[in-house]
This record gives C-alpha cells, sequence and structure tokens, in this order.
C-alpha cells in the first residue's frame, strides 16, 4: 500500500492522505485517512474514499442522497481501480453498500406500524399511520427512532 498511497498523492496533488486510524474522506480538509496496510479491502477503501473526492461529495441531504452518493464512489473507486492495475470485487462492493441500505432500511421503518416512511430533514413520516419520527443526523450510531405525537 505505500507504493500507492506514493502514487496516490502524485496523482492527486490537491488531496493530503494522512495515516491514521480511520479510514474516511474528509471535505473540509480534502484530506483520506486511512489505515497503512497490504489488506486489499483497505486499498479498495482509499479508492472508494477518493471516489468521493474526485466526485465532490461533501454531505448528503437525506438518506437515500447518502446511499446513493456511497453508490457513486465505489462506481468511481471501481473505475480507478483499473487504472491501478487492480479489480475490486463486486461482492465486496455490495457487501458495503448493504451496509448502508440496512441503516436506512431501520432508520427508515416507522416504529408503530412497520411501514416505510417518507424522510424530510432529519423527521420522517409514515404514509400508512401518520406517526412521525425523528432519526440521528450521525451516521454511524444506532438507529434510534423518537415517536411525536399526532395531533
Amino acid at each position: 500500500m505505500k507504493e500507492l498511497i506514493k502514487r496516490l498523492k502524485t496523482d492527486y496533488p490537491d488531496l493530503t492522505f494522512v495515516e491514521g486510524a480511520l479510514l474516511c474522506w474528509s471535505p473540509e480538509k480534502r484530506a483520506i485517512y486511512y489505515q497503512l496496510s497490504d489488506d486489499k479491502y483497505g486499498i479498495y477503501g482509499v479508492l472508494h474514499e477518493i471516489g468521493h473526492a474526485t466526485l465532490g461529495h461533501w454531505c448528503y441531504t437525506t438518506d437515500v442522497d447518502l446511499v446513493k452518493k456511497e453508490s457513486q464512489a465505489w462506481e468511481k473507486a471501481c473505475l480507478l481501480a483499473k487504472k491501478y492495475g487492480l479489480s475490486i470485487d463486486s461482492e465486496h462492493v455490495q457487501d458495503c453498500l448493504d451496509t448502508y441500505r440496512e441503516w436506512l432500511h431501520k432508520r427508515s421503518t416507522c416504529p408503530l406500524c412497520g411501514s416505510k416512511g417518507i424522510q424530510s430533514a432529519n423527521k420522517y413520516h409514515c404514509i400508512n399511520c401518520f406517526n412521525k419520527w425523528t432519526v440521528s443526523s450521525a451516521r454511524f450510531l444506532r438507529p434510534y427512532r423518537l415517536k411525536h405525537k399526532i395531533h
């Protein structure tokens, strides 16, 4: 991975690559944080984060928007992998996207009737029973759903 990071630093001089404990893209700092490893999944993850950076992913507006951006970043990562003589297993991509799909499923499920809700900001409302609930704006927290009384 060290050689790939060297090449990426040359190929993407507008990005900063920072070895650390997390794998993520920081739009504010224009930095890719990564764990130094020769594990292929670590390499795939770095390419995925470069996908976010090169696609201009700064934030997301809804849960569905986040899932869409994750999918786009993986598509970009697969193209980048070819450029570097690598191939990202499509099963790995789908496994990663499944974590977001499951997250979205849990957040959008009405806590009263189990139907799917529609999101507006950090609130969902059920089109079946008209219940409303609030979800956390954090991506990595357990999807707590706070019920609101219907007036």
